[in-house]
């Protein structure tokens, strides 16, 4: 049985727009594919982004609608704050937790397709900060498919090339004037795969969690997102990754920057918390003071030096350098 790579999924977020004008306007009109594209936007602004891309190239681009069908030579496009993810034959657009701080997010998106179509799958990372896509990407290798990303010397913001570079054997780097002749030759292939696309598959777990639930056990780490309980999975491809009951996911490079985020919100918090105290127990000594209670006026001043002492120790990590959590900021 001779199949087609007819499914390309595209990720994309800070830079993204300048590798896509060089992507789109050279895929021909006659694409023997259908397009599925992800770019981070933010959640409650009208994204004009299919009509930019119907203007930039041959090919017609759109908001997905769920439950519509998959059909060859159109983009689908992400809408803003929701996930877009794919079965067999169907497109299906799902408000679900958000994964890496995104909704839409890529992973969703490269792991529907890898988990429905297999190797007819084209997975492609371009510009973008973070790793979000990366797991994914390895999700559609490992099911077969091609995973393509744009070389990070060429990207606006190199992170997402270079994190799928790290967690997947990629099959092609290129720069994003090359990637659509690129993709035009890989459709055009054709696949000796004996059932290629039964893999059971039909994006109903995406849709209603935009991942596969982790298994019981693993990490007891809190979730930044809602505070409720981690748990480590290792069943995907990419890498460890964690997700919380209700279904919010971090890879690890996320959940540390979230974790680094958190920390530094509660450390103000204290730091406040501390002032307020100094400043109360002052108030407290100076009254006994003027008062003269003078055991009260010295268990008041103890307190305000170790009010102060202790707020000049989270000050000092606050505004030391790199901040809380600067190492982690560098990495990305």
């Amino acid at each position: 049985m001779l199949e087609q790579r007819d499914i390309i999924v595209v990720g994309a977020s800070a830079g993204g727009l300048d590798a896509l004008a060089r992507l789109v306007p050279d895929l021909p009109r006659d694409l023997g594919a259908a397009v599925f594209l992800v770019v981070h936007t933010p959640p409650h602004e009208e994204s004009f982004l299919p009509q930019i891309l119907t203007r930039w190239g041959p090919l017609k681009a759109s908001h997905a609608i769920d439950g519509e069908p998959i059909q060859r030579g159109h983009i689908y496009v992400a809408p803003p704050n929701r996930h877009l993810v794919i079965g067999a034959r169907q497109i299906h657009v799902a408000l679900g937790p958000r994964e890496n701080f995104h909704r839409p997010a890529v992973d969703p998106l490269f792991r529907s397709a890898a988990d429905a179509h297999g190797p007819c799958v084209i997975g492609v990372v371009l510009s973008g900060s973070r790793d979000d896509g990366a797991a994914g990407l390895a999700s559609v290798k490992a099911a077969g498919g091609v995973a393509v990303v744009q070389d990070p010397e060429d990207a606006v913001i190199p992170g997402m090339p270079r994190s799928a570079l790290e967690v997947t054997d990629v099959d092609h780097i290129l720069p994003a004037a090359a990637l659509a002749p690129l993709l035009v030759r890989l459709v055009k292939e054709r696949l000796d795969v004996p059932a290629a696309r039964a893999l059971g598959g039909d994006g109903e777990e995406e849709v209603a969690s935009a991942s596969v639930q982790p298994p019981p056990g693993g990490a007891t780490l809190s979730c930044p997102e809602c505070g409720g309980v981690l748990q480590e999975s290792h069943a995907r491809a990419g890498g460890i990754h964690y997700r919380c009951r209700v279904g919010h996911a971090f890879s690890e490079q996320a959940l540390l920057t979230a974790q680094a985020e958190t920390l530094e919100t509660a450390l103000w918090a204290a730091l406040q918390a501390l002032e307020d105290r100094q400043d109360i127990a002052r108030r407290i000594a100076e009254r006994a003071r003027r008062e003269g209670r003078p055991q009260t006026m010295a268990l008041f001043e103890g307190r305000e030096r170790d009010a102060g002492t202790r707020a000049e120790l989270i000050r000092a990590v606050l505004l030391g350098n790199g901040g809380v959590g600067g190492e982690v900021e560098k990495s990305t």
